[in-house]
């Protein structure tokens, strides 16, 4: 793929009509080299219990564990070196990393298919194969989560947990690596009886429930991961057209919109007062996703007042009119990068790409370190100076792909975004007498 970084003229400002191809294409580049200089390896969000340190202790203590935890994701500075820090490949991220570079190899093909520095589809069938040989086996289907220890508050989580955010993007990438090797979908769709059987799927009065993971605690509920595990459904619906997909999907979505709160959002938990967490952005935009998946996949009215509402929310409370991210309905600070990458994602789905772009730019204006590597979180008077894997990296490389595959479509006059999303993912194995 030819380079594609900022065009400029001679006095330094970009060409009339520059398209954000042309202005955006070095920062996938080098957002995608960075990441497989370290073999996708690198510090990760909650990754403080993979001191080395702490783990030859005696003893393993929650508190100790707790204060070693927060103490490594809190500080202003990164202390994992002090801490000895074990780095690993985030289950979560390598699935990200998947999609880009599935994205990359779309993307330079249709720019003219330049010659890459890299194989971008041998990346992908490699990331791919580590999803399959990493999954977390011994349940119903197929499944992934963490690959280091996190401590809660009542209870530990071990890298033998599986979780349904991690499962969720994991299923999305062996869908959209389908095309390389049919065995990534087939063992994807297992990953229905991992929500149903595992994660305990049941019905109640306003739809249906799932679990986050196998320890969440009974007296909470955690609203993002029930969407996400919602829109890992309609993925597998859009792929295998199993009506009993798009069934499930539709209950846990119908409780998940019941739950939503006047000004639009949603909080992390049920009840509200179950976590630290507000209506923050980053979660709230999960949720926001699922539901675009859901209207553009199965059923454009259901859910359009409950969208509506919380895009109005997610839009003027949790972003400011320059891009930059608010952390939830009552603070502007911190300002992390998940969240912008996260709108990205949001608005380029709607479509509406001058707000992606705006948001874009903020990053590269007050996050991006150099081309390519990007910062975790800007506080009001410091910058959280640390390059986490996934949470900056893998989430900055597939949000800014999906963008640029968006635009570029628009630029050649295709259908849309959801309608070249739709062909990669591999909406057309769903027949269309199938659909509601």
């Amino acid at each position: 793929m030819q380079s594609h970084g900022l065009s400029e003229t001679d006095d330094g400002t970009e060409p009339a009509g520059a398209r954000p191809f042309d202005r955006y294409g070095s920062v996938l580049d080098s957002t995608l080299a960075y990441a497989r200089r370290r073999e996708y390896v690198g510090p990760d969000y909650g990754d403080g219990l993979s001191s080395r340190l702490l783990q030859a202790l005696p003893v393993d203590n929650r508190w100790l564990n707790l204060a070693v935890q927060e103490t490594v994701k809190r500080a202003p500075i990164d202390v994992r070196p002090l801490f000895r820090v074990e780095h690993r490949r985030n289950y979560k991220g390598a699935a990200l990393f998947t999609m880009a570079n599935l994205n990359y190899h779309e993307l330079a093909a249709r720019d003219g298919g330049a010659d890459a520095a890299f194989d971008p589809v041998a990346e992908a069938e490699r990331l791919a194969d580590w999803l399959v040989d990493e999954r977390i086996r011994g349940y119903s289907g197929f499944c992934g989560g963490h690959r280091h220890p996190i401590q809660h508050l009542h209870t530990k989580g071990v890298p033998s947990d599986p979780d349904i955010v991690s499962t969720a993007y994991a299923v999305r990438a062996l869908l959209r690596a389908a095309d390389l090797n049919e065995e990534y979908a087939e063992l994807a769709g297992t990953a229905r009886s991992f929500l149903i059987e595992d994660l305990n799927y049941r019905e109640v009065p306003n739809g249906a429930k799932i679990d986050y993971h196998m320890n969440h605690p009974e007296d909470a509920y955690t609203i993002n991961a029930a969407a996400l595990g919602a829109g890992m459904l309609v993925d597998l619906y859009e792929y295998f057209g199993d009506d009993d997909l798009r069934t499930r999907a539709t209950k846990i979505l119908d409780h998940v919109a019941a739950t939503q709160t006047e000004r639009g959002g949603w909080p992390y938990r049920l009840p509200a007062s179950a976590s630290h967490l507000s209506m923050d952005n980053h979660h709230n935009g999960f949720v926001i996703e699922a539901f675009q998946r859901y209207r553009d996949v199965v059923d454009a009215d259901r859910y359009a007042e409950t969208l509506d509402d919380a895009l109005e929310f997610y839009r003027t409370e949790l972003f400011q009119l320059d891009g930059a991210p608010n952390f939830d309905e009552e603070h502007a600070y911190p300002r992390d990068i998940h969240a912008s990458t996260q709108g990205m994602l949001v608005f380029t789905r709607e479509g509406d790409l001058e707000f992606a772009e705006r948001i874009l730019r903020w990053v590269l204006a007050n996050l991006q370190v150099e081309e390519g590597q990007f910062y975790y979180r800007k506080y009001r008077h410091h910058t959280k100076r640390v390059t986490l894997m996934r949470w900056c990296q893998g989430w900055m490389a597939y949000a800014l792909s999906e963008f640029l595959r968006a635009s570029l479509a628009s630029d050649t006059g295709a259908a849309g975004f959801e309608a070249e999303s739709s062909r990669a993912l591999g909406s057309g194995r769903v027949p269309a007498e199938t659909r509601p």
